[in-house]
C-alpha cells in the first residue's frame, strides 16, 4: 500500500498534465516508421533532427544483415549476465575490435552506455579517493560517483583554472581520477583534453573520456577525443556507447589489461545485468566496420554541421559554444522552449527539448542533432522552418 506522503508526491507532481493541457507535451511520443532521417509518428511525416545516430546506419542493410544471421544463430538473448553464461564468441571479437580502434590493450562491453559509466567511476576510486569532474558531465557519470563512495569534486565547465584549483587540494598520494564528456552532449562543445591532460600529468591523477557523442563523429576515422587531440596514451580510460553512431544499444570501456581485468570481476552493474543480445552485438561490429572503411561519412556529417551551424548563427540564433554535430538553439526560458518544439512538430521537423533541471532554468534549448545522411534539401527545410517559428514566437528576441 503506498503511503499517503508518498501519494502527496505523486499528486504534487503535475509539471507533465500541466504540459498535455497546454499542448505541448513532448515525451515518448511513439515512432511507427524509423528510417534515419525521417520518421511516422501518428501518421505524420517528420524530419528526424532530434536523433543521435550521427552516421545514419540504424537502417543500412550490412547492419540488418548483420543483427539478423546473429539473431538466427543465437536467439533472442543470451538469458544471463556477461559474467556466467551471457558472452558469447560476438561479445569477444567486438571488444577485441574496439580495443583495436580505440588504442588501448583491452575493452569490456556493458549493457547500456549508462552502465559502462556507472560500473567504472564507481569501481576504481574507492572510500580514500576523489573524483574530479565537469559539472556539465552527463548523469550517468553522476550516480556512478555517488556509488563510488569516493569524495566528489566538480569544477565550472571547461574551466581548467578551476580544475587546477581543486586538483592542488588533494593529497598528492591520493588515488584520483577525473571524468569528464569528450564532448558535452547538451552543448555540443569539446573538452579541453590537452589541458586536462598536462594537469593530470602534473597532479598524477587518472584521465577518463566519455565519448559517447564523440565516437565517428571526432578523430581519426571517428576514433573519439583522444585520437582528434592526439592523446590517445594520455588518456586511461575511454568510455562509449554503441546507441549513437554505432547503430545499436550498449557500451564499453577500453583500457589498459589490468584495469579491464579488474572491472569484469568487480562491476557490479556489469556482473548484475544481462548481456546485450548477440544480435546488438552483432549491429555494433557491423556499424563500426562501415566507420573504419566509409570515411566519407564522416566528412559528410562535417559538411552538414557546418552548414547549420553557420545557417543558423548567420540568423541571429544563438548556439552558444557548440562546435560539433550536437547544435543547441538556446531559448532560455522552459515554456517558450516546449511551445518552439511543439511548433516545429507541427511543421514536421522533430527536435528535442531540453528544459531545467536537465539545464540551469536560463539555459533551456532547443537541441538539434545533425546526421552524415541528411540530405541538402532537409536542411534547407529544417533550418526555414526554425527561421518561420522563431519568427513567430519572437525568439530572436531572447539573445
Amino acid at each position: 500500500m503506498i503511503q499517503q506522503a508518498l501519494q502527496d508526491k505523486f499528486d504534487a507532481f503535475t509539471i507533465p498534465d500541466e504540459l498535455k493541457k497546454a499542448g505541448v507535451y513532448p515525451y515518448f511520443r511513439p515512432i511507427q516508421v524509423n528510417n534515419d532521417t525521417e520518421v511516422v509518428i501518428d501518421g505524420k511525416h517528420l524530419l528526424m533532427f532530434g536523433s543521435n545516430s550521427y552516421m545514419g546506419l540504424t537502417n543500412h542493410p550490412k547492419v540488418k544483415e548483420a543483427a539478423t544471421k546473429a539473431l538466427e544463430q543465437y536467439g533472442s538473448c543470451c538469458s544471463g549476465s556477461r559474467f556466467l553464461n551471457g558472452t558469447s564468441r560476438l561479445h569477444i571479437e567486438l571488444e577485441e575490435a574496439l580495443a583495436d580502434y580505440t588504442g588501448k590493450e583491452a575493452c569490456l562491453v556493458f549493457t547500456t552506455g549508462f552502465q559502462a559509466n556507472l560500473g567504472t567511476v564507481s569501481a576504481f576510486t574507492g572510500r580514500s579517493g576523489v573524483i574530479i569532474m565537469d559539472e556539465y558531465n552527463h548523469a550517468s557519470i553522476y550516480e556512478g560517483s555517488r556509488l563510488s563512495f569516493s569524495k566528489v569534486l566538480k569544477y565550472s565547465h571547461n574551466d581548467m583554472a578551476d580544475l587546477e584549483r581543486l586538483l592542488k587540494t588533494i593529497p598528492e598520494a591520493t588515488v584520483k581520477m577525473i571524468v569528464f564528456d569528450g564532448i558535452f552532449s547538451m552543448e555540443g562543445d569539446i573538452a579541453n583534453l590537452p589541458e586536462i591532460c598536462a594537469l593530470a600529468n602534473k597532479y598524477q591523477a587518472l584521465v577518463m573520456c566519455d565519448d559517447a557523442h564523440a565516437v565517428g563523429v571526432i578523430g581519426d576515422c571517428g576514433r573519439g577525443t583522444a585520437s582528434h587531440f592526439g592523446l590517445t596514451n594520455d588518456v586511461d580510460i575511454i568510455m562509449g556507447t554503441f546507441s549513437k553512431s554505432l547503430a545499436s544499444v550498449g557500451g564499453y570501456i577500453a583500457s589498459t589489461k589490468d584495469a579491464i581485468n579488474y572491472l569484469k570481476h568487480t562491476s557490479r552493474p556489469m556482473i548484475f545485468s544481462a548481456s546485450i543480445p548477440p544480435s546488438g552485438v552483432a549491429a555494433a561490429m557491423a556499424a563500426l566496420e562501415i566507420i573504419r572503411s566509409e570515411p566519407e561519412r564522416q566528412e559528410r556529417l562535417w559538411q552538414n554541421t557546418h552548414y547549420v551551424s553557420k545557417s543558423l548563427t548567420e540568423l541571429g540564433f544563438d548556439i552558444n559554444t557548440s562546435e560539433t554535430p550536437i547544435i543547441p538553439i538556446y531559448i532560455r526560458d522552459n515554456q517558450l522552449t516546449f511551445q518552439f518544439c511543439q511548433r516545429l512538430f507541427e511543421e514536421g521537423i522533430f527536435v528535442n527539448p531540453v528544459v531545467s533541471p536537465a539545464v540551469p532554468s536560463d539555459s533551456s534549448l532547443i537541441r538539434l542533432s545533425i546526421m552524415a545522411t541528411h540530405t541538402q534539401e532537409q536542411l534547407n527545410i529544417c533550418v526555414g522552418t526554425i527561421e518561420k517559428v522563431a519568427q513567430e514566437l519572437g525568439v530572436f528576441a531572447m539573445k
